[in-house]
C-alpha cells in the first residue's frame, strides 16, 4: 500500500506540467484496500502536492470515515459517489484546468465538434448543474451527468474524470482538457460544425474495442 500512495502522489505532481492544475486546486484518489478494508486513497486537503509523503495520503473508507493524520479533500464526496455508484472506477481526477473550468463557467454541454468526444463514451461530454463545492448536491449533479460517461464537466466549477487505473485516469483527463482547448478555440472562430448522430454511433462502436484493451491505454 506504501507503494501505491506514492504512485497517488507521483500522479498529483504531474498535474500542474499537463496544465491541469494549479496551486492547491484538485484533488485525485484511488481504489485501495486497507487493513481487510474496502476504500480509496485520497490527497489532503489544501496541501502543495509537492511537499506531501505518503502518510499524508488519506484512507477513506466507503462508509465515509476517515483514517489518516490529515483531512480529506473538501470533495472527497465525489470520490466516494464514484467509486460507489460505478464500479468500473478505479481512479478519480478532479481538476480546475483552465479551458474546462472556462466551458463550465458557460455551463455548456460539449457537442460533438469532434469524433474524440467518444473516447468518454457518449455522443457529449455534459456539464452536471450547480451545487455549493463539497457537498452531496454537488456529488448528485456530477453521477448524473456521468450517466454512460466517464467525464464532465462541474458547473462554475472545474472537471471530473474517472478510469480504471491511476495511469488510465490522468491519459483521459490530459485528453479531456485539450477536447476543451479545441472546442473553446474553434468558437472563437464561429460556431463548429457538428458530427451527426449516425456518425457518432459509428464512432462509439470503434471506440468499444480502441487500444490495447487488457492494458491502462
Amino acid at each position: 500500500m506504501p507503494e501505491l500512495r506514492r504512485q497517488l502522489i507521483e500522479t498529483a505532481r504531474r498535474m500542474a506540467p499537463a496544465n491541469l492544475n494549479r496551486g492547491t486546486a484538485g484533488n485525485l484518489s484511488v481504489r485501495a484496500r486497507e487493513n481487510g478494508e474496502d476504500g480509496y486513497l485520497i490527497t489532503p486537503s489544501g496541501m502543495d502536492y509537492d511537499v506531501l509523503v505518503p502518510e499524508d495520503i488519506v484512507f477513506m473508507r466507503l462508509d465515509g470515515t476517515p483514517d489518516g493524520r490529515r483531512k480529506p479533500s473538501s470533495e472527497w464526496r465525489l470520490h466516494h459517489d464514484v467509486y460507489t455508484g460505478r464500479p468500473e472506477a478505479g481512479a478519480v481526477l478532479h481538476a480546475h484546468s483552465a479551458f474546462a473550468t472556462s466551458l463550465a463557467c458557460l455551463r455548456r454541454d460539449i457537442p460533438p465538434f469532434h469524433y474524440m468526444i467518444a473516447r468518454f463514451g457518449g455522443d457529449t461530454i455534459r456539464c452536471a448543474d450547480y451545487a455549493t463545492f463539497g457537498t452531496q448536491a454537488l456529488s448528485d449533479h456530477a453521477l448524473a451527468a456521468l450517466r454512460g460517461r466517464c467525464a464532465c464537466l462541474l458547473a462554475n466549477h472545474g472537471l471530473l474524470v474517472f478510469g480504471r487505473t491511476l495511469e488510465q485516469m490522468f491519459a483521459l483527463a490530459v485528453e479531456f482538457e485539450a477536447l476543451c482547448e479545441h472546442y473553446w478555440r474553434a468558437c472563437q472562430l464561429g460556431q463548429p460544425v457538428l458530427l451527426p448522430p449516425e456518425e457518432m454511433q459509428a464512432v462509439l462502436a470503434k471506440f468499444a474495442t480502441y487500444g490495447q484493451q487488457d492494458s491502462a491505454a
